[in-house]
């Protein structure tokens, strides 16, 4: 049943890198899915157990002038809000769905996916955490943790560089919470070409950090 679930999920969750390829006008062959898995910290040090507490951001000193010098963006309709660098528009907005981009083609793309009254979310968590050891192993992924944002614990990672790089690059986060009495599946991307992504690593770490999520 367990192993059902797991694989229910990892399904669930590879459709929304297909929609941050849309988005981005691309197909890479090699797009992450939303299931990431035990692996190395940037310092080559194993990553923490799921029965470890959550890692925190510490910025930088230039990840946190980003943050001085950008703009609060709200998402009145979930909860949901960022400070973003003041070039970045809002492009699209729906009930669920929302994306900004950045002048030079970077993307914050965010899903949100109502989940039942009955949905295992701590056990799903672990699935999405568990489910990227295939990824790591194929070199899928450069970066994987459990992260906390504003208080909630969920899974974040940073694919490699893909063959083709042209291609999407993402820096993703993956939670679940409940919010005004429904259960929710967040779904935070921060994307752009791989050939542009070290660019942006500072200008990505500065927006998850700043992510403030209502419960």
């Amino acid at each position: 049943m367990k192993a059902l679930l797991s694989l229910g999920i990892f399904m669930f969750s590879l459709s929304f890198c297909n929609l941050a390829d849309g988005f981005l006008g691309k197909k890479n062959s090699n797009s992450g899915t939303n299931t990431p898995a035990k692996t190395t910290d940037a310092k080559g040090s194993p990553a923490k157990s799921e029965g470890e507490a959550a890692e925190k951001y510490t910025l930088t000193a230039e990840q946190s002038a980003i943050l001085n010098g950008g703009k609060d963006m709200k998402w009145d309709e979930q909860g949901i809000g960022w400070t973003l660098p003041a070039t970045w528009k809002k492009s699209s907005s729906s009930a669920n769905n929302l994306m900004w981009s950045s002048p030079d083609g970077a993307f914050l793309i965010i899903t949100i996916s109502p989940m039942s009254d009955d949905f295992p979310m701590d056990v799903s968590l672990k699935a999405n955490y568990d489910g990227a050891v295939t990824r790591q192993k194929n070199g899928e992924l450069e970066k994987l943790r459990y992260l906390e944002l504003d208080g909630i614990k969920g899974v974040e990672f940073i694919e490699s560089m893909p063959e083709d790089k042209s291609g999407p690059r993402r820096q993703q986060w993956l939670a679940f919470r409940k919010y005004a009495g429904r259960n929710q599946m967040l779904n935070f991307m921060l994307s752009t070409k791989g050939s542009s992504f070290d660019k942006q690593r500072d200008t990505f770490a500065a927006i998850m950090s700043s992510s403030k999520i209502t419960q």
